[in-house]
This record gives structure tokens, sequence and C-alpha cells, in this order.
């Protein structure tokens, strides 16, 4: 594949041009950080080593825990680096790694939030044949249609990357390496790699937000015939998972749908799925769902007792 490469590495702006606001950045990134991974862990550990395991609903959530984990570390500690530091260079390698890891795992973290609505579903609709439906099986297969399918989206996108030659500028207004912004130092026409990204990422994220929209519209209308007890518990676990899903989708379809030359701010937007969504997953599938906060109570304590013995 032939690429006329110029320019080696590139320069991050950052968050802002004030050195200040940026260092009281770095330290609240590195909070959110911390939390996003206490959060994640003790919800991978609570699942892990409690009867929640067994169920599909908490499998699932079990793998966004890891994935929230992943997703956030190949974005948030360089991010913090880079507020702290006078120059934000990273390698051109190291920028195709970085949009790569990134979107794969994005990817991933979609499907499965997917995978979530379509159990909750099945478990509303279909509840006599749901241990069948939903087996173990069904659900480890799931799982790696969305590692293969994020894989193949992220395989693409750094395709579209690799064909387009930079010659100079190498700032990039942003903090990661992604498409839209490298787009804008690209020396030739990105009409095509453009639309190609948009098909890409936007037209893919807005769909499935619109398949996972008409599955709670179809869950609610099917809540009409369970009784109030069973309106409230599955209104509860139900209405967790469309938090969740609003705080990642709502900000992914603004930066991914608009061409490049677009002036929204994508980075200050792009926060809310990179930092905010993965520190606030756990907050909000624990406090909001009654056999979590059971789970976590059982857990921690035989988890306080092995330790005083």
């Amino acid at each position: 594949m032939e690429n006329q490469i110029n320019v080696t590495g590139f320069v991050f702006l950052g968050l802002s041009e004030n050195k200040q606001i940026e260092l009281l950045f770095s330290f609240l990134f590195l909070l959110c950080y911390l939390a996003v991974l206490m959060g994640n862990f003790i919800i991978f550990l609570t699942i892990t080593f409690s009867h929640l395991i067994e169920q599909p609903m908490y499998y699932f959530l079990c793998h966004l825990s890891i994935t929230d984990l992943f997703y956030t570390s190949t974005v948030v500690p360089r991010l913090i680096r880079d507020l702290a530091s006078e120059r934000k260079i990273i390698s051109y390698n190291n920028c195709m790694a970085q949009l790569f890891s990134a979107h794969m795992l994005a990817g991933v973290e979609i499907l499965i939030l997917v995978s979530m609505a379509f159990d909750r579903y099945v478990a509303i609709v279909k509840p006599l044949h749901y241990m069948v439906i939903m087996s173990r099986q069904r659900c480890n297969m799931l799982i790696l249609i969305a590692w293969v399918l994020a894989i193949w989206h992220s395989i693409g996108l750094l395709l579209i990357v690799l064909n387009l030659p930079f010659c100079g500028p190498n700032q990039i207004n942003h903090y990661i390496c992604d498409v839209k912004p490298l787009l804008k130092l690209a020396c030739k026409d990105i009409y095509v790699f453009n639309i190609l990204a948009i098909v890409n990422s936007g037209m893919v994220v807005v769909v499935v937000f619109l398949v996972l929209l008409t599955s709670y519209i179809l869950i609610l209308y099917h809540l009409r015939t369970h009784t109030s007890a069973g309106r409230r518990k599955a209104l509860s676990t139900c209405s967790s998972h469309f938090m969740v899903v609003g705080l990642f989708f709502v900000p992914c379809i603004f930066t991914s749908v608009l061409p490049a030359e677009s002036e929204i701010k994508e980075k200050e937007i792009s926060l809310f799925y990179t930092v905010i969504a993965p520190m606030l997953n756990p907050l909000i599938y624990t406090l909001r769902n009654m056999e979590m906060k059971i789970a976590l109570q059982k857990v921690w304590s035989q988890i306080a007792h092995s330790e005083l013995k």
C-alpha cells in the first residue's frame, strides 16, 4: 500500500491554551480515571464471585465493565500525561494504534449494550423461553460476534486513515487520534474519505441507537400486561440500561455523523463517552439495582471476614 508520509508524528492541541486550566483538568481526569478503575473493578469482582454471574444480564454487565476499563485506559492515561506536559507529541505508529484500539473497544461496548437490550427484551416479552434463548452458549456467541464486528469496523477506519498522505501541518485539534481530526490534516481531497468515515461510524451508531430505541419501545408496550410490581422491577433495570445507552450514544452520534469540516466542539463532546460515561456506568448499575446492592454487601462482607481471619 503506497502512502506518502512526510509526517512522522503528531502534536495534540489539548483541551485548553491555558496551562493552569490544563493542569486542573489533568488532576480531575486522574480522579475520574481512578473512579473508573475502582467502580468497574468492583462490579467485575462482585458479579464474578456471586450468583449473579449465572444470569445473562449480569454476565454481559461483567464484560461491559472489563471493556470500559480497557477502553478508558487507551485514552485517559495519555490524556492525563499530555495535559501536564508542555508538548503533547505522539508518533505516527502510536497514533494509528490508539485509533484502532479505541474504536475497536468502543465498538465492543456498543454491541454488548445491544446484547443487554436483547436480553431484557427476551426476559420481558418471552419470559417462558428466556433461559433457552439466553443460554450461556448464546451469550458467549453474542460476545464473540461483538468482538469480530468491532475488529472489522476498526480495520475499516484504520485503512481509511492509512491511505491518507500527511505532509504537514501535524497539529491535531483534539486530545486523541481520531478519524475526523486526522482527515483535516490530509494533503488531498477528503470528500470520499469523509463519506466512508461517516458510513463506517456515523450511520452504524445511528442505526444501532434506533434499534435500541425500538427495543425499549417494544418492552414498554409489553409491560402493560405485567403486574405493578413486575413493571417496577423491569423499569428499574431498563431505565439504568437506557441511561447508560444515552450517555454513550448521544455524544457519539454528534461526533460521528457530521463531516470533518464541521465546527462542533468535537473534543469537548467526546469527553462524555471517553471519560464521563465509563465513570458513571458503575454508579448507575449499582445505585439503581437492588440485586447488585445485595450482591455487593455479600461479596465484600465475605472478603472483609476472610481478611480478618
